[in-house]
């Protein structure tokens, strides 16, 4: 898969992705959630910013269930980047222009002060740290913002989108860590 190019690769992922069965999916998701809430890097977080399924993405929802000492921000796409409002189980959802569920607008907005750790949606990584995403630099963005800089960042994908290494672009960012149901690894930045 490595000789793909970047659209290439997301698109044979995505359908690898998409060919789970509900019950993979679910006990896939249910273990990266679980090497998470096992992590230092994680028992340390107060304030995290984290992402709602989309695709069948990783699916953090028992995170956000059976974890309530945290405070979780979740974005909303507004033009070309992310906010990121409070919400926690039970508090009204929204379905953003592209399909994704976002908190309510009227929803507390997070500041990046108070961030300890971001959990980065992903199609793939690479031992390298660095993502592939869905090619609308959300995230690179984000990722590249000074206020963020700093904070621990863990790209969440499912271990057969955990690949030896993946084709990037200059602007692309490395992330400090990547979780998989299998491993939760500190990126080898090069």
């Amino acid at each position: 898969m490595s000789k793909l190019n970047k659209s290439q690769l997301r698109q044979a992922i995505l359908k690898e992705r998409q060919s789970l069965s509900q019950p993979q999916w679910q006990e896939q998701s249910k273990h990266i959630c679980d090497r998470l809430i096992s992590s230092p890097l994680f028992a340390e977080a107060k304030t995290i910013l984290a992402y709602f399924s989309f695709r069948q993405e990783p699916d953090l929802t028992s995170l956000f269930l059976f974890t309530l000492n945290k405070r979780y921000a979740f974005p909303r796409c507004v033009d070309k980047s992310l906010i990121w409002h409070l919400w926690q189980p039970g508090e009204k959802l929204q379905i953003g222009k592209y399909g994704i569920k976002e908190p309510a607008i009227e929803a507390p907005i997070v500041k990046s002060q108070s961030v300890d750790l971001i959990l980065v949606p992903s199609v793939a990584c690479d031992k390298q740290g660095y993502r592939l995403g869905y090619g609308g630099g959300f995230y690179d963005r984000l990722l590249s913002s000074s206020e963020l800089f700093n904070i621990p960042t863990v790209g969440i994908v499912f271990d057969f989108a955990y690949l030896a290494q993946l084709p990037t672009d200059p602007w692309d960012i490395e992330l400090d860590h990547i979780c998989t149901e299998h491993t939760l690894d500190r990126a080898l930045k090069a």
